[in-house]
């Protein structure tokens, strides 16, 4: 086992290694080729070793390169051809300073400017003149890249000189897909008798239907080109025009294969007076046949069909009287269900209607039952009458412990207004709950997790879990919500000269005989949204009004 494990680590260092060296090997030569690029464009760009000259007598701008006869005579049949003799120069008057300099610079080291896509066809003519084949096919490509809706004529019309069959076969692809576009387009007009010639063996090679449009299009073409028919009477000319329209429209169908023709177009050719007879005759034939095919084909589909509907009319007929008593029995044993099912359901439902009764029952019970255990909880409270004000409470508040236990240990109407009665009932309790109700019914407070001190010259006491609380806001239909520390200064401030007191802003506090109360909430608080702090809008928010408001019963509780 060891050795197998072995063996098969050997061979994936072996592995690893030959990859590394084909790798090493690959940049190698990438790096010789790069290398050898280098050394020639310096070697055409330098001015070592050029033992030629090409003139270009250029009217506008006539010129001379120096250049390598050796490397040039390598790379081009025509240089290898025109250099043979003991000529120190030659002249090559056709050509621009910027062609010939891209054309020596891929002679020399295989690089060729694309940039400008116009000079594509002028670059295919001097890759042609100079034979240089590779070349020739890469700009051809490229040529038939560039090709598309906007300017195929021009690059058909531009390649006549040139005959490159790749360029053409591009272009006859565009006219063939956008034909019904292009079909009045001068430029169509435009295409020479041998154009159109290889446009239909194109069509014919891809096996497609030629439409009516084309005809019509065959047809404008001709008697565009008659009409350069010059220095005839009227009458001869006329006669020659329809000689030669009828010698055209031969010699294009006899291209024609007749099952390229769509059969659908054949009554509209025969406007056409000037189209082969023959060639008529044999597409007529061709649809005869055809349909004398199809009719026969036909009729033995449907003596087929017939046989087959009458077998299958047997079958239903057997089939229908099998399913007529499976039916009736069926029926009988349905209703029989049926009634059964109905006797089923009537009583289940009258079971549904008294267990529904008895779940509503209960559940109004449950309601009540929680209802008054919560209204217990306040239940010796002038302030708290609302059960949703209980539920509101015990959901902010989330100590059951503290609802159980808790009683309430002052009322300011019970025990006096007044700050000092107030702190020997709170002071020390631990964790304490404070509401207040205002002359204007504003009910709103605050809940502490430390609770008051007793203290004569004041004291901040912290505490980032305290929060105050609004119940009923009826400014603006304002809904009870609970507003929790801000961070900023304390949770809560004890003073026996004050009664409650929350937030060091303060964000609401009673002075010693509970009346009046002030309130800058949002200084310890966090503020409804939308409301800034300082506003009259914030001032007002518990109690109605910064310091105008008025104490009419206020309640603590404590475990």
């Amino acid at each position: 086992m060891n050795n197998n494990n072995n063996s098969q680590i050997q061979n994936e260092n072996e592995n690893q290694n030959e990859n590394e060296n084909q790798n090493e090997m690959k940049n190698l030569e990438k790096k010789v080729t790069k290398n050898l690029i280098k050394d020639y464009s310096n070697l055409l760009n330098g001015n070592s070793f050029k033992d030629f000259s090409i003139f270009v007598e250029n009217k506008s701008n006539p010129f001379e390169i120096k250049v390598h006869k050796s490397i040039l005579s390598s790379r081009s049949p025509f240089f290898n051809e025109s250099l043979r003799q003991e000529s120190l120069s030659i002249s090559l008057n056709q050509f621009n300073k910027k062609e010939m300099e891209s054309i020596l610079s891929y002679i020399y080291y295989g690089n060729i400017s694309f940039e400008n896509q116009e000079n594509l066809i002028q670059l295919l003519e001097i890759s042609i003149y100079f034979k240089l084949n590779l070349l020739k096919e890469i700009i051809q490509k490229k040529i038939s890249n560039s090709i598309n809706y906007s300017n195929f004529f021009q690059f058909l019309f531009q390649n006549r000189n040139l005959n490159s069959n790749e360029i053409e076969i591009k272009c006859f692809e565009l006219i063939n897909q956008n034909f019904s576009q292009i079909q009045n387009n001068e430029n169509l007009f435009n295409l020479t008798k041998e154009e159109i010639i290889k446009f239909i063996q194109f069509k014919q090679e891809k096996k497609e239907i030629f439409q009516f449009d084309f005809f019509q299009f065959l047809n404008k073409w001709i008697e565009k080109r008659n009409k350069r028919l010059k220095g005839k009477k009227e009458k001869e000319k006329e006669k020659e025009k329809g000689i030669e329209k009828k010698r055209l429209f031969h010699s294009f169908f006899s291209l024609f294969d007749k099952d390229s023709i769509s059969k659908q177009d054949f009554d509209k050719l025969k406007q056409f007076d000037f189209f082969p007879k023959s060639f008529l005759v044999d597409i007529q034939n061709k649809v005869i046949q055809d349909k004398d095919k199809e009719i026969e084909e036909k009729e033995k589909e449907i003596e087929d069909k017939n046989k087959e509907i009458e077998d299958k009319n047997r079958e239903i007929e057997d089939k229908n009287k099998e399913i007529e008593e499976k039916w009736k029995k069926e029926v009988e044993d349905k209703n029989k269900e049926i009634e059964n099912k109905e006797k089923e359901n009537q009583q289940m439902k009258i079971e549904i209607e008294e267990k529904w009764k008895k779940e509503v029952e209960d559940k109004e019970i449950e309601k009540m039952k929680e209802e008054m255990e919560l209204q217990k909880i306040f239940a010796d409270s002038e302030i708290i009458q609302d059960i949703e004000y209980v539920k509101k409470l015990q959901e902010w508040i989330n100590d059951n412990d503290f609802f159980s236990k808790m009683k309430k240990g002052y009322s300011a109407k019970r025990d006096g207004f007044n700050s000092q009665n107030w702190h020997k009932a709170v002071d020390n309790k631990g964790k304490t709950l404070v509401i207040i109700k205002t002359k204007d019914n504003f009910i709103f407070g605050g809940f502490t997790q430390v609770g008051f001190k007793h203290s004569t010259s004041g004291e901040n006491i912290n505490d980032s879990n305290a929060f105050i609380f609004s119940l009923r806001n009826d400014k603006g239909d304002r809904i009870p919500a609970k507003f929790t520390h801000n961070g900023n200064g304390c949770g809560i401030h004890t003073n026996t000269n004050y009664g409650p007191h929350f937030g060091n802003g303060a964000d609401f506090y009673l002075v010693s005989n509970l009346q009046p109360g002030e309130s800058n909430f949002g200084y310890s608080y966090h503020l409804p949204n939308g409301i800034t702090y300082n506003t009259n809008e914030a001032k007002s928010y518990l109690a109605g009004s910064y310091d105008k408001w008025v104490v009419d019963e206020l309640e603590s509780y404590f475990i």
